[in-house]
């Protein structure tokens, strides 16, 4: 079996699992359950000391389904702009996640530029670290990892009709997005250009979202996961997103001169859920 063993342990969360699920279930209890179903969310992928609570707020409360296609940068520069692992399990120290090989098998056949490559996976951080929170809030978790290494709108928009024709073929699948904000600049600049760019994303605007990131230097890592899943959105009828937490790494590191920003969103759409 193709096993993808943990790259972060010990150095983004706990390696000790009694630990970390005691952590994660902390985080989680920051959570509040939502007045209707969620279609997505966006997490950040940062130290769990540094961004759980952001998670927490965000993912707890919320009814996931166990089948989830996770979307998330690419860090390491490998592998093709929308490479998909498809076969075999993710392991964490909170035990085995399969990878949901039939509907990693209709993203990749959907001809929209989905390719079934583990090597953008390999060394890459930001869907492992936030597996032990969905393990913890989905029993039976089964997922599809997308690493998304293009800013192209074309082949986002394009990616974007085969994701959103799964996710319409699979009404018991979810979509979460993984993505930091901006990096390493004074906490003012940060929060700036954050609101910046969640403005857009609040907006549900693809094209406006990596325009901004563009022409203002943002350095969102999951900006073009993120529009993939919004122009997914929109090929389904719509979303409408709400911010429910943001901070940034000064709050926890004291150093205000190079901060990261971390945010969560939840999107809602309903013509998803009632089609």
């Amino acid at each position: 079996m193709r096993t993808r063993r943990p790259v972060a342990a010990g150095r983004f969360y706990q390696l000790d699992g009694n630990g970390l699920k005691n952590e994660v279930n902390g985080y989680l209890k920051l959570g509040s359950r939502p007045d209707k179903p969620v279609w997505a969310l966006m997490l950040p992928h940062a130290g769990h000391v540094f961004c759980g609570d952001v998670i927490g707020k965000t993912l707890g409360g919320v009814l996931l389904p166990s089948r989830l296609i996770i979307l998330c940068p690419n860090h390491t520069g490998y592998g093709t702009p929308l490479s998909v692992w498809t076969r075999g399990q993710w392991l964490t120290p909170l035990g085995p996640v399969a990878i949901d090989e039939e509907l990693a098998d209709n993203l990749v056949n959907s001809g929209t530029g989905f390719a079934a490559d583990d090597s953008a996976h390999l060394g890459e951080h930001s869907i492992e670290v936030l597996l032990p929170f969905l393990q913890e809030q989905t029993k039976g978790l089964k997922i599809v990892p997308v690493c998304v290494g293009t800013r192209n709108p074309g082949i986002l928009a394009k990616g974007a009709k085969g994701l959103a024709r799964v996710l319409k073929e699979n009404p018991d699948a979810g979509l979460i997005v993984s993505s930091d904000m901006n990096h390493y600049e004074d906490e003012n600049t940060t929060i700036k250009k954050d609101e910046e760019a969640l403005a857009k994303a609040l907006q549900a605007d693809p094209e406006g979202l990596l325009n901004v990131v563009e022409k203002k230097d943002i350095s969102m890592c999951g900006a073009a996961p993120l529009a993939l899943a919004l122009y997914a959105a929109r090929d389904l009828g719509g979303v409408n997103a709400e911010l429910v937490a943001h901070t940034t790494s000064g709050k926890v590191s004291g150093d205000y001169e190079h901060t990261v920003g971390y945010a969560g969103l939840r999107l809602y759409t309903d013509s998803r859920m009632s089609g």
